[in-house]
């Protein structure tokens, strides 16, 4: 009987994350039948997607979930202290994770534990690659330009014993490695600015980076060289772009709701679309929605938007439709842009991107995204709204060119500490919009979109 390698991945809780693992797993066992792989899944008290999306999935060979949930009582003694919470969450399935190691599938003689393959908010689960004497690599779901950013400002701090913190709300402009342009320290990610426990915790993640064999990056030399150049320790291996290409029961859409906003694409001319879509988490107050509709309708380009309602006041989750978009958009918008334009709820992302009537994406700039619209070749519009989109955003603009800004330093207020909500304009919306699809083909920014898109397809 031959010996079967099995890998253990360990992803972050929601379903971004995992859909990633589930396909660079997928593309770790195309290439050795020796392989098995076991995805173990941690399930937060809230819905992040991850049922349906597993749900959705069909039997892989080789490939095999495990749930190794902690009781909700566990949790909820986590919960008193927001900051805090996900590292305790995460430290808290290290004895399930010990679990499935000694009862489970490496009892048979016919397998060998041969690593873990973590997420990079699971690190502290290399303590227990290495009880098990195995080595631990990461997957990680963001860019190399996020990666080197990290070690430079891991550096900072423990090397050279700066206090990052100084850079929040700051105007200076930082040399930093991997990034041929002048870094603004307003666009940093603020868990690298913030003070307090989240502040600690990520330079604690980024200092064990190194002890791992390498990471393995969702991106490719062609789009990132600069700073796949400035990496060296640990060893980086650059494995996209990983697009989940079918996008299963994630998208909670029904076939029906996926046909019509097909078939309106298709009855539209080709590259004429702008399309309007800010991720799993992306939603806005009706202020803010009011400003969109206005420029969208000033524009006069033909769009199609995934609008979404927040999740109710006070509550962590997903935004949900609306049952009625009507209520929350300007008396009329429906009708005087019927002709031109498509509002809908949750957005089958891939298949849009993917038309030939999409001719630019208004994007949260999250890194999943971002790899789906080059994939496609479709220039995207910056709107970031939190982690490390502003720097996303920015590479975009700034180090890539094939990207518009419409507000790279905004910030979302996802915990509602602040009673002074940003809204970014109309004109401001409109002014990008105008931008990403001027002059049809001729438009520069679409063809260094589309010479991006020759290159991924190469892979």
């Amino acid at each position: 009987m031959t010996t079967k390698a099995e890998l253990v991945f360990i992803p972050s809780a929601g379903a971004d994350h995992l859909i990633s693992a589930v396909e660079i797993a997928k593309l770790i066992l195309n290439r050795d039948e020796r392989l098995c792989i076991s995805i173990l899944i941690m399930k937060l008290p809230m819905d992040f997607g991850t049922q349906s999306y597993l749900e959705s999935l069909s039997s892989i060979p080789r490939l095999q979930f495990v749930d190794i949930s902690v009781d909700e009582k566990t949790i909820a003694g986590f919960m008193s202290n927001k900051e805090t919470f996900f590292m305790n969450f995460i430290e808290s399935h290290k004895p399930k994770v010990k679990d499935f190691l000694n009862n489970s599938m490496f009892s048979r003689s016919n397998s060998r534990l041969a690593g873990f393959v973590l997420d990079m908010f699971c690190t502290p689960m290399i303590d227990v690659a290495n009880e098990f004497c195995v080595p631990s690599y990461i997957f990680l779901t963001s860019s190399a330009a996020f990666l080197a950013l990290c070690f430079h400002f891991e550096s900072l701090k423990k090397e050279h014993h700066i206090d990052t913190s100084k850079y929040k709300h700051s105007n200076e402009e930082l040399i930093i490695p991997g990034f041929k342009n002048p870094y603004p320290a307003k666009f940093l990610p603020t868990m690298a600015t913030d003070e307090g426990a989240v502040y600690t915790m990520f330079f604690d993640l980024v200092t064990r980076f190194k002890e791992m064999k390498g990471i393995m990056v969702n991106t490719f030399a062609d789009l990132e060289p600069l700073p796949l150049q400035s990496l060296s320790v640990p060893r980086i291996y650059p494995v996209g772009p990983v697009v989940n290409l079918k996008e299963g029961g994630h998208g909670r859409n029904s076939q029906s709701e996926t046909e019509s906003i097909i078939k309106w694409l298709d009855d539209q001319p080709e590259s004429s679309v702008v399309f309007l879509c800010f991720g799993s988490m992306g939603s806005f107050d009706i202020e803010q929605i009011n400003e969109i509709a206005i420029a969208l309708e000033c524009s006069g380009h033909r769009f199609l938007w995934s609008l979404r309602r927040h999740p109710p006041k006070g509550q962590i989750g997903l935004p949900s439709n609306y049952e009625n978009v009507e209520q929350v958009l300007p008396e009329g918008f429906i009708e005087r842009t019927n002709r031109v334009g498509k509002v809908i709820g949750w957005a089958p992302q891939v298949a849009v991107l993917s038309h030939r009537a999409v001719g630019g994406f208004v994007s949260h700039c999250g890194w999943n995204s971002v790899l789906e619209s080059l994939y496609f070749g479709v220039p995207i519009a910056t709107w970031p709204l939190f982690a490390e989109q502003q720097m996303n955003a920015f590479a975009l603009v700034k180090e890539l060119g094939v990207g518009v800004e419409i507000r790279i330093d905004y910030f979302k207020d996802f915990e509602g500490k602040h009673e002074q909500v940003d809204i970014v304009s109309a004109k401001e919306i409109e002014s990008g919009i105008r931008l990403l699809m001027a002059n049809g083909d001729d438009n520069e920014i679409r063809k260094k979109a589309k010479e991006m898109k020759e290159k991924a397809m190469q892979l």
